[in-house]
């Protein structure tokens, strides 16, 4: 019996090897820059919510527009009455009826209306809004991930210079040429490398899961980057980018939004002055029951009404307080309308500003990076020559690669900033479309 287990033990034991060995490795995911973007458009969670958000704004205004269609209702029921021959409601008792109602003319409720409308107009430009704020994380996270993955790599070998500098100090010092606290120096330089890439390690891990988030990625699968460039935006006249942005700022449209639908509230406020206008209509089958015939001296089984309902105002003082509230935030829209504009004329003058003074700290960097890099030339020659020891080689390569670092910090911080303006003057969508 023990015998049999043991070979069932070990077939299931290599039954379970064999699926594992046939089933296919998982392999990182390689993505640009416009298949990440594009990604999480697809699966956006904001984005969804957003959508369906606007989806409720339409309803809302469809439910408004509703009292200017017709509507038709039907129906019947029963009820005991003792005495004159009438229903609760205080209709004539009916087998069957059916009723029409449709509003012709009703300006607070057209006012009503058209401010719906806006709102749902706006609730699209969130949507919008939305869209682009995912299309910058998800960039944002992409370049940021790619310029980690660069940084470590540069850490990395500069660790590797730092270890042999240090190897080299500490045979000095042994030997007495250098310092013990040259040899201390050297310990406290590569410390900081090693601490270095253990927070670039740590940022590594973070944002690789935000791009799989973002992408609907598994999560723990490899996602491969590359560093890419954006597009010159900024390179057109400071008056162009703020005439762009004031056309196409979500914000201000979503204001002037507001103040348009004030503008109809405050306008069918004022028609509530005006007589309201309903077109109506009733097809009602009575009932016998009760001696309701006996009451009346004609009774008449099929009656239809149709007609026009009009109610005229004699004194409404809730229309006077109404007009008043629509008029005080018509003037507050129009003050928030100005505001945006101001403020968005600011916020574009310093975008496009800091996107040009990072341009010329990235030019700085590069021009420290080549420097660098003919320097770290310059002592492989004299190295090779004789002239210049391992330490010295070393030492210039830790300083190119720490240029390195600097430009790619550089590139980065523009990047951004150009995906700033991009965001703020309606570039983003030819972009990454």
């Amino acid at each position: 019996m023990n015998k049999t287990r043991w070979i069932v033990f070990v077939s299931a034991l290599c039954l379970l090897l064999c699926l594992s060995r046939s089933l296919p490795a998982q392999e990182p995911e390689s993505l640009t820059l416009k298949k990440a973007v594009n990604l999480a458009l697809q699966n956006s969670r904001e984005l969804a919510m957003a959508k369906a958000q606007y989806a409720v704004a339409l309803d809302t205004a469809r439910v408004n527009r509703a009292e200017f269609l017709p509507n038709l209702y039907t129906g019947s029921g029963a009820a005991y009455t003792n005495g004159f021959p009438q229903t609760p409601g205080g209709a004539p008792p009916s087998v069957f009826e059916m009723s029409y109602t449709q509003s012709i003319f009703n300006p607070p409720l057209r006012g009503q209306l058209r401010a719906a409308e806006d709102r749902a107009e706006n609730q699209r430009l969130e949507m919008e809004n939305t869209r682009n704020a995912v299309i910058v994380r998800t960039a944002t996270s992409y370049l940021e991930l790619a310029k980690v993955r660069h940084s470590l790599e540069l850490l990395r070998t500069e660790r590797a210079s730092a270890q042999k500098i240090l190897e080299v100090t500490r045979q000095r010092t042994e030997s007495g040429v250098e310092l013990p606290m040259e040899l201390t120096r050297g310990e406290l330089n590569l410390a900081r490398i090693e601490q270095r890439v253990i927070q670039l390690e740590g940022r590594d891990e973070i944002l690789s899961e935000q791009l799989r988030d973002l992408a609907g990625l598994p999560s723990g699968q490899r996602v491969d980057v590359s560093a890419e460039e954006l597009p010159e935006g900024a390179a057109e006249p400071e008056g162009q980018l703020i005439d762009l942005a004031l056309a196409y700022s979500l914000s201000v449209k979503e204001a002037e939004n507001e103040r348009s639908a004030r503008q109809h509230i405050l306008q069918g406020e004022h028609g509530g002055y005006w007589p309201t206008v309903d077109l109506v209509g009733q097809y009602s089958v009575l009932s016998k029951i009760n001696n309701y015939d006996l009451f009346y001296n004609h009774f008449q089984r099929n009656n239809l009404n149709l007609g026009v309902q009009i109610r005229i105002p004699i004194f409404a003082a809730r229309t006077s307080a109404n007009v008043a509230l629509a008029r005080s935030q018509l003037a507050t829209a129009e003050i928030n309308v100005g505001a945006k504009r101001r403020d968005l004329r600011l916020d574009v003058v310093q975008k496009v500003r800091s996107v040009r003074e990072l341009d010329a700290a990235k030019e700085v960097a590069r021009l420290d990076l080549k420097l660098a890099q003919e320097t770290t030339g310059l002592t492989q020659s004299k190295f090779e020559e004789g002239r210049a020891t391992l330490r010295d080689l070393e030492q210039s390569r830790l300083d190119e690669n720490e240029k390195w670092l600097a430009f790619l910090d550089a590139e980065f911080a523009k990047q951004k900033a150009q995906l700033a303006v991009m965001e703020a003057t309606g570039q983003l969508a030819k972009v990454f479309q």
